[in-house]
């Protein structure tokens, strides 16, 4: 059905709102070929589609985002290489880069930040996952407040920031090495604390395979780990844990 012609049953009554709500959540995507695109993905689950970029073509990125600006949307783009948005700056002057994070932004219309989000890492180099995580969630509507640096082998580093900490709905703990970060985040504060493991580290760290192995099997209640180097998947469950607060009117910072 196209949308003119369920909109117009609404106005003359032949269908009732709430039906027209359920066809429009189920609506086809938007097939470019070589992508499918859900354009109303924010209508079913509250927020727009991120492109992972990492494996695709300049150009297969170039019509991605042609057509999300066409709708009207914000869009985010992952794991974006230098040569790449190069490319696209050309295309897209209004682009946004934040390389160290290698992420992009086409920005349609402005968010609200709300609530509070602390993402941390255990060390300097952790930063690149942990710039991703942030910018994740203040994309979706979340502030964020980055605490860097402060890793359990200098731990009072951690303690002097605890109380910051702690004002937050929700924690990242981003971490290599041993990973031992989440763990110990976890026993400070109240609100959930999502780790993130990180391929930061010497040969028996495998890769990061260390600090996950350490998260997954933390004693600390109130943790969830995500992949290694998922700084995307921890900002945006980050993100949505922070708005559940904010709606239930625990925390606005």
């Amino acid at each position: 059905m196209e949308i003119k012609e369920l909109l117009e049953k609404v106005k003359t009554g032949e269908m009732e709102l709430s039906r027209a709500e359920e066809i429009l959540k189920e609506l086809p995507y938007e097939n470019l070929g070589y992508a499918n695109l859900d354009h109303h993905r924010q209508l079913r689950n509250g927020y727009g589609e991120t492109v992972y970029c990492e494996s695709k073509t300049a150009e297969q990125i170039e019509g991605i985002l042609h057509s999300f600006q066409k709708m009207g949307s914000n869009v985010m783009g992952t794991r974006v290489k230098p040569e790449q948005y190069t490319y696209l700056k050309e295309r897209f002057p209004e682009l946004i880069y934040h390389p160290e994070a290698r992420i992009i932004m086409l920005m349609d219309h402005p968010v609200e930040q709300v609530g509070m989000v602390a993402v941390c890492t255990a060390g300097t180099s952790d930063i690149p996952v942990a710039e991703e995580a942030a910018l994740t969630a203040e994309f979706f509507g979340s502030r964020v407040d980055r605490i860097f640096d402060v890793g359990v082998a200098g731990i009072h580093r951690l303690l002097a920031r605890t109380e910051e900490i702690r004002k937050a709905n929700c924690v990242v703990a981003v971490a290599g090495m041993e990973g031992a970060l989440g763990s110990v985040m976890a026993g400070l504060v109240e609100n959930p604390v999502i780790a993130v493991p990180t391929s930061v580290g010497y040969g028996a760290s495998f890769g990061g395979v260390s600090a996950l192995l350490t998260m997954l099997n933390s004693c600390a209640e109130g943790m969830a780990t995500v992949n290694i180097d998922n700084g995307f998947g921890a900002g945006y469950m980050a993100n949505q844990i922070n708005h559940l607060a904010v709606g239930a009117g625990k925390k606005e910072a």
